[in-house]
């Protein structure tokens, strides 16, 4: 795993098609490319999908003090304003606001967790409180398929509180 230092960014809010899961994730990347495909199959015919879509994972909870079958989880993709929820595919707003944001390279799925916590470590070392009232989340930046060693490159955020 390889992570750039942290900053504090200022996101805009964002509006994003979605599909929600809530139970336990961690671990489960069969799950995530389930969830992508089922969005994939609702964007593509949408014209959603290109070279500029962008997709992410929301999270609502923590995992280290959230119940497994408690867990929220949204796979994601940025969308214009005037789509429409539809079936299982939601649309919702993404809150903006004050981000610690972590940009990494991850060897494979198994190095989530410990980017997270090096984020979280990061903020703990800089005495930032998380924003619990929005949530963290990973923004996509390659699809790890076309990438030479199959690597995620990732920009990790976790909201700062106030």
């Amino acid at each position: 795993m390889k992570y750039e230092e942290p900053e504090i960014r200022e996101l805009e809010e964002r509006r994003v098609a979605c599909v929600s899961f809530t139970g336990n994730y961690i671990g489960n990347s069969k799950l995530f490319a389930d969830l992508f495909t089922m969005l994939s199959q609702w964007a593509g015919p949408k014209g959603l999908i290109g070279p500029q879509t962008v997709f992410l994972s929301v999270y609502y909870g923590d995992p280290a003090v959230t119940p497994p079958d408690e867990l929220k989880l949204d796979c994601c993709l940025f969308v214009p304003d005037d789509i429409q929820a539809e079936g299982d595919i939601g649309v919702k707003t993404l809150p903006g606001g004050s981000y610690a944001v972590m940009r990494a390279e991850l060897e494979g799925p198994s190095e989530y967790g410990p980017a997270w916590e090096a984020l979280v470590k990061w903020m703990e070392g800089k005495k930032l409180e998380t924003g619990v009232s929005r949530p963290g989340y990973e923004i996509y930046l390659n699809n790890p398929d076309e990438h030479p060693e199959k690597h995620h490159l990732v920009d990790i955020c976790l909201a700062v509180g106030k």
